[in-house]
């Protein structure tokens, strides 16, 4: 029989509106993961608040963060695979968004740490409203001087707000990076995510698919930045919250995060 990997996206798929997971989601899965079933996430959170996210459920593959920068150990946190810009071109990007007076957070690592990096005095108002959501994260790197803006090894910037130049920006980067401009999830506001080329969540998800020796990729998402994955899978099911570009090329549409639509998919479909 084929060897088959399930990857589900978190945010607006296998994640409540409330962003945590259900209890029917969790045991769920647990079962499944018992019986058997190899399951993992990609996400675009980093480990840290992806499994807090997740709490609940027991599998203990590697997952997918950070969009796909990186595949971690989930018992460990330690890196399996990680995509990182070179310091000239985390400086390029750094200095375009400054250009435009745009002061982005910037992701990045440092010796026995994860950071993400702002210029307090400048940030946007939709940024500040956004750190809100991050209370006592001991990522969190607020500088008074931009020229500390690049330090360490960068693997993605975010920038909220500053309206037509969000597209400036993109349209500037998207040949030579991983770009997405959309609308996120929970706030509404435009952002811009500008990533290594090879951190996709598509190329992440074909990676661990080797590393576990696995012939067949499902995978469930809502979102813009899940069509790569979806390019790349089997199968590929859209939640039906998800984005009309995303239920376009999905084999199926199942239900909504908010009615564990992926847990019962998983629950009707996993034996057969």
């Amino acid at each position: 029989m084929a060897k088959t990997l399930y990857v589900s996206d978190l945010d607006g798929t296998l994640l409540l509106p409330s962003q945590v997971v259900s209890d029917f989601t969790a045991e769920t899965i647990n079962k499944l993961t018992s019986n058997g079933m190899l399951f993992s996430y990609a996400t675009a959170r980093s480990l840290e608040t992806s499994s807090k996210a997740a709490a609940g459920i027991t599998a203990t593959l590697p997952v997918i963060t950070s969009n796909g920068a990186f595949i971690k150990d989930s018992k460990t946190g330690d890196n399996i695979l990680a995509n990182y810009f070179s310091e000239e071109e985390a400086q390029e990007i750094c200095s375009a968004h400054n250009e435009l007076g745009l002061y982005p957070l910037i992701y990045s690592t440092r010796p026995g740490c994860e950071k993400f990096t702002y210029y307090e005095k400048l940030i946007t108002p939709e940024i500040r409203e956004f750190l809100k959501t991050r209370p006592n994260d001991i990522r969190d790197n607020p500088i008074d001087d931009p020229k500390l803006q690049c330090e360490g090894q960068i693997f993605y910037f975010a920038m909220v707000g500053g309206g037509k130049k969000l597209n400036e920006l993109y349209e500037r980067f998207k040949d030579r990076f991983y770009c997405v401009l959309s609308v996120h999830l929970y706030d509404k506001e435009y952002w811009l995510e500008i990533m290594p080329k090879a951190a996709t969540k598509a190329n992440a998800v074909l990676q661990l698919k080797e590393i576990l020796g696995c012939d067949k990729v499902v995978c469930f998402g809502d979102a813009e930045n899940d069509i790569p994955m979806f390019q790349i899978a089997d199968e590929c099911y859209a939640v039906a919250n998800a984005v009309p570009a995303l239920k376009a090329i999905a084999t199926g549409v199942i239900g909504s995060n908010a009615e564990d639509g992926v847990a019962k998919w998983l629950l009707e479909n996993f034996n057969k």
